[in-house]
């Protein structure tokens, strides 16, 4: 019987090894597959490190998004991905993550709805469950701070707005922006979405703070309530 050994990075034809490719032209320079080949190090007694990746990605539509949601049991499906290669490639995504909302903090003036879904993507995107955030603005659009209000149905915020108008005059916000996510994908507002929209903005204009815009946030889309003209 044939017995396979696996080769690590490091015995691999020179112009399959991606370290020295990276070191050579640069992380630019590597496909995805070849970027996750460096964290893991090695792969199986069948595939490579870069196979091995090549063909997990194939699993998920080659989308690093898909893959971020993943946790240690998916990853355990495929052979030569034990506990802490898996943990080592959760780690780095979540990595990438983090790295998104420090550079979007730098812009803290909102001046349209994306704006507004910039800052939220980031957090809501992955999420299985919706969330309600209400993001807080002075008087030149610029944002103050950002504050979950709930997490769950939609139906039990009605009971926090006095949360969100708390959170408002605390921080002393002028203006608020309103922000759920759909897990489901479907970005179009339910009439409970719309009925609670119409709620904040008549206990807002109670207390002269200024809805801005309710937006609903999806992995690679949103509505605008503002936008669409029902502000």
């Amino acid at each position: 019987m044939e017995v396979k050994h696996k080769l690590s990075i490091n015995q691999w034809a020179l112009e399959d090894r991606p370290r020295e490719k990276m070191m050579e032209k640069g992380a630019a320079a590597l496909s995805d597959a070849e970027l996750l080949a460096i964290l893991i190090g090695s792969g199986n007694t069948d595939e490579s490190a870069v196979e091995l990746m090549r063909r997990m990605l194939l699993s998920c539509d080659n989308n690093l998004n898909s893959l971020a949601k993943w946790e240690v049991k998916d990853y355990s499906r495929f052979k030569g991905m034990g506990p802490a290669k898996s943990v080592t490639l959760m780690a780095a995504l979540e990595l990438g993550k983090r790295r998104k909302l420090q550079n979007i903090k730098e812009r803290t003036r909102i001046t349209r709805s994306k704006d507004i879904y910039a800052i939220f993507q980031p957090i809501m995107c992955d999420l299985e469950q919706e969330e309600f955030w209400v993001l807080l603005l002075n008087q030149a659009i610029k944002v103050i701070d950002k504050v979950r209000i709930s997490t769950g149905g939609i139906d039990g915020t009605y009971t926090d707005v006095r949360t969100i108008l708390r959170e408002a005059i605390l921080q002393r916000a002028t203006q608020i922006a309103v922000v759920h996510n759909h897990p489901s994908g479907n970005s179009r507002p339910s009439q409970a979405d719309k009925t609670l929209t119409e709620y904040i903005r008549k206990a807002a204009d109670t207390m002269n703070i200024h809805l801005i815009d309710h937006v609903i946030v999806c992995e690679d889309k949103f509505y605008s309530f503002a936008d669409e003209g029902l502000l």
